[in-house]
C-alpha cells in the first residue's frame, strides 16, 4: 500500500497577481500530485478563512504562514497516511486546524493539500482525477457558463450586477457548446467596438465596458448572440450573477449606478421584468446571503422558470444548504471548494444538493490559477454546469481540460445540455 512520504508547499501567483498556495504530495511508491487554490474578491461572510500574512510585503496578501503550515504541521500529520483514504486525510486536517472557520492553518493551505493528496492517489491508481473520483459511476460533461461581461466588484464600470453569462445549452456536445460560446464572445467584442465601448477585460476575463445599465448589458448580449448566427432562447441563453450581497445597504439593495434603491420585493419584481424580456435561464445570488425572506419570495415567484443558484447563501457548506432546502429557497448551488476547505466536505455538499434535487454549478474564483481540479470534479460528480470565466487568459486552462476529458471519453461522452435545467423552464422556452 502506498503512503504519503512528502508534503511540500510554495507560494505562487494567482491571476490577479496576488500570492496563493500550491502543494505537492509525493508517495513512497513514486507517484505525486500537485494542486493550487484560487481566491475570491466577492466573498461570502460564511466562507472558510484564508490565511494571509498581512504587513507590507505582497500588499498584505502573502501566504508565507500558510506555506509554512503545510511544510510543518500538515506534513508531519500526513506522513505515512494512506492517500486513498481521502476522508481520513481531510478529517485529520480539520482536527489539526481545530477552528470552525479553518482560520488557524488556513483553508487555502488545507484545500491545496487535500486536492494534492487526491491527485497523488489518482496517479497511484493510474487514473485521471475525474475517473478516480467517480469510480464506476457514469460521468458527463457539464454545460459551460461563460462569463463574458464583468461588472460589480469584478470591473470598474457602471454595471451593478457582477457577471453576465453566455449559456450555449442548445448544443449537443461540450465541444460544440464551447465553440458556440467562444463565437459569441468574439462577436460581443465586435459589437462593443462598433458601439464605441471598451473591450478591456475584468477579473474573470470577460469584457468590462461602461454600459449604462444592467438591461443595456442584456440587450448587448442578445445582439451579439444573434450576430454570431444563433437564436437567443433557443441555441443560447443568458445567466446573471447579481452578487446581491454586495448590493445590500441598510436592508435595501442599492443599484448605485442606476440611482435606485430597492426592497427585496422590488428587486424580485425587477428580476421578473428583466427575465420576461430577455432569455435569462439562470440567476445567481439574486438576494443577499442573510435575506432568507427575500430568497423565499424569489423562489416562490421565479423558481419554476429560472435556475436560482445560491453562492454566498450556501458557501459550499452542507449544513447551510440543508437549511436552505428545509426553507424552500433556491433550486441550485454554486460549488467552490475553497469556500469550505477540503475535497471531502465539497463532495458531501454536492451529494446533499443532488439528493435534494438542486442543480450543482462547479465554479472558479476571480483569482485563478492554472489548476484544473474543478473540471475533474464537475465531470466526476455529474454536475450539470461549470462556471470557469470567459474563454480568455488563464481561464482557458479549464476549458482545455474539459476538451481533453471529452476526447478521453470518446464518442460515448455524455453532455448535460438543455436537460440540465429545470424542465418547466426549458420546455416553456422551447
Amino acid at each position: 500500500m502506498s503512503t504519503i512520504a512528502q508534503t511540500h508547499a510554495r507560494q505562487i501567483l494567482d491571476s490577479r497577481g496576488y500570492p496563493t498556495v500550491e502543494v505537492e504530495v509525493r508517495l513512497d511508491s513514486g507517484p505525486a500530485g500537485r494542486a493550487a487554490v484560487p481566491a475570491g474578491s466577492s466573498t461570502g461572510r460564511l466562507e472558510a478563512a484564508e490565511l494571509r500574512d498581512g504587513g507590507e510585503r505582497w500588499s498584505a496578501m502573502g501566504v508565507g504562514a500558510a506555506v509554512e503550515a503545510v511544510r510543518g504541521e500538515i506534513a508531519a500529520t500526513l506522513n505515512g497516511r494512506d492517500p486513498h483514504d481521502q476522508s481520513g486525510v481531510d478529517g485529520a486536517l480539520i482536527a489539526l486546524d481545530g477552528t470552525r472557520e479553518k482560520a488557524r492553518l488556513g483553508a487555502n493551505a488545507m484545500l491545496a493539500t487535500s486536492l494534492a493528496v487526491a491527485r497523488a492517489a489518482a496517479a497511484d491508481a493510474g487514473a485521471p482525477l475525474w475517473r478516480y473520483l467517480a469510480g464506476e459511476r457514469p460521468v458527463q460533461l457539464p454545460v459551460p457558463l461563460l462569463d463574458v461581461l464583468n461588472g460589480g466588484v469584478h470591473a470598474a464600470n457602471r454595471l451593478d450586477f457582477e457577471e453576465f453569462l453566455v449559456i450555449p445549452a442548445g448544443a449537443e456536445t461540450f465541444s460544440d457548446a464551447l465553440r458556440i460560446g467562444v463565437e459569441v464572445f468574439h462577436e460581443l467584442r465586435y459589437t462593443l467596438l462598433a458601439r464605441g465601448r471598451s473591450v478591456l477585460m475584468g477579473a474573470d476575463g470577460g469584457f468590462a465596458p461602461d454600459l449604462e445599465s444592467n438591461e443595456s448589458a442584456l440587450e448587448t448580449l442578445v445582439t451579439a448572440i444573434r450576430d454570431a448566427g444563433y437564436e437567443p432562447g433557443w441555441d443560447v441563453w443568458i445567466g446573471i450573477d447579481a452578487a446581491a450581497t454586495q448590493l445590500c445597504q441598510n436592508e435595501h439593495y442599492a443599484l448605485a449606478h442606476e440611482g435606485r434603491e430597492l426592497s427585496s420585493d422590488d428587486l424580485a419584481g425587477y428580476y421578473d421584468e428583466l427575465t420576461d424580456r430577455y432569455p435569462v435561464l439562470l440567476l445567481e445570488d439574486g438576494m443577499g446571503e442573510d435575506d432568507w425572506q427575500g430568497w423565499r419570495e424569489l423562489t416562490t415567484h421565479l423558481g419554476r422558470r429560472l435556475e436560482l443558484v445560491g453562492d454566498d447563501l450556501f458557501v459550499t457548506n452542507a449544513a447551510r444548504l440543508r437549511e436552505g432546502v428545509a426553507a424552500g429557497v433556491a433550486n441550485g448551488i454554486v460549488i467552490k471548494p475553497n469556500q469550505v476547505g477540503t475535497l471531502t466536505e465539497t463532495l458531501e455538499t454536492i451529494r446533499v444538493a443532488q439528493t435534494s434535487g438542486y442543480t450543482t454549478v462547479i465554479a472558479q474564483r476571480s483569482g485563478e490559477t492554472e489548476d484544473t481540479s474543478i473540471c475533474d470534479l464537475a465531470v466526476a460528480t455529474g454536475s450539470v454546469q461549470i462556471k470557469a470565466g470567459a474563454p480568455s487568459r488563464e481561464r482557458v486552462a479549464k476549458y482545455n481540460r474539459l476538451l481533453r476529458i471529452e476526447e478521453m471519453l470518446g464518442p460515448d461522452a455524455k453532455f448535460a445540455g438543455l436537460s440540465a435545467f429545470y424542465p418547466d423552464r426549458w420546455e416553456a422556452s422551447a
